[in-house]
């Protein structure tokens, strides 16, 4: 299993990074939206016992959102997504005794737009314009780190002192110890970066946003998580040799990026400007 995440990973690094660094805007939302359609695919399966020829619409459904998202720029959907993932919160917390009321194919197709189309929107604007004083691509790359670090000092947090439960009924692995790990070690990474130099913002209203952002990572992750433990799903699929599905490597991302960016908006940092 470790070797074929290690080749798997070798395989999609250069392609990322290449795409995030040498292609223009228009040619990085084809190649990355392509990512978000196969994630796209993969959440159709999850929405429910639904036909071949619902899941294609669905998916049909997703592309057409995400060319319109792109050519309107509605400035109003990045904003207000942070109220949808309050409502992700809500439901996390209730899991399980709230499934009944919105694991249903019509709400989870709504629900899937909401992930997939504003995250999407979120890494294409942030790779084409940038951000706090960084070219594009370098901005999208310092945002994604948050999002690692926030993974890693989890992992080690919740290793080493991991006793409360996070999220028994949704993740049992995940623990609150953890969860402070990421959040400690992504902070840490943001105040160097910024000590260093690198970045035109204030420090407080930044570190406000990498907060947010990185908690809204972790809330991104149990939401997969919950719909997965409630379709009766371990991974959301299987293109990833090692790695599961396209889904299982951007649940984090998902809520990440959108909240980063209306971050900015609402404290008026630099690439905040939709």
């Amino acid at each position: 299993m470790l070797k074929l995440r290690v080749i798997t990973a070798l395989v999609l690094l250069p392609i990322v990074l290449g795409a995030v660094f040498g292609l223009d805007r228009l040619s990085f939302a084809v190649v990355a939206g392509i990512f978000f359609i196969l994630a796209g695919w993969e959440w159709a399966a999850m929405m429910g016992k639904i036909s071949l020829a619902v899941r294609l619409a669905w998916v049909a459904a997703l592309a057409v959102v995400m060319v319109a998202a792109e050519y309107f720029h509605p400035a109003w959907l990045l904003n207000a997504i942070p109220v949808w993932w309050l409502l992700a919160l809500v439901l996390v917390v209730g899991y399980p005794g709230n499934a009944r009321l919105w694991y249903r194919p019509a709400l989870m197709a709504l629900v899937g737009l909401l992930l997939l189309v504003p995250s999407w929107a979120a890494v294409v604007q942030l790779q084409s314009n940038g951000a706090l004083g960084l070219a594009g691509p370098w901005a999208l790359m310092f945002i994604l780190l948050w999002v690692w670090a926030a993974d890693t000092g989890a992992y080690f947090a919740g290793r080493t002192f991991g006793k409360h439960k996070l999220a028994p009924l949704v993740s049992p692995g995940k623990t609150i110890e953890g969860l402070l790990g990421g959040v400690a070690l992504a902070l840490v990474v943001v105040a160097g970066v910024y000590a260093a130099g690198l970045l035109e913002a204030k420090l407080w209203p930044l570190m406000l946003v990498a907060l947010f952002t990185v908690l809204a990572s972790a809330l991104g992750d149990l939401f997969e998580s919950m719909v997965k433990r409630e379709r009766g799903f371990k991974d959301s699929g299987t293109i990833l040799p090692g790695h599961g599905g396209m889904l299982d490597r951007i649940d984090s991302v998902t809520a990440a990026m959108p909240i980063a960016l209306a971050g900015f908006n609402w404290f008026a940092l630099p690439g905040g400007s939709l």
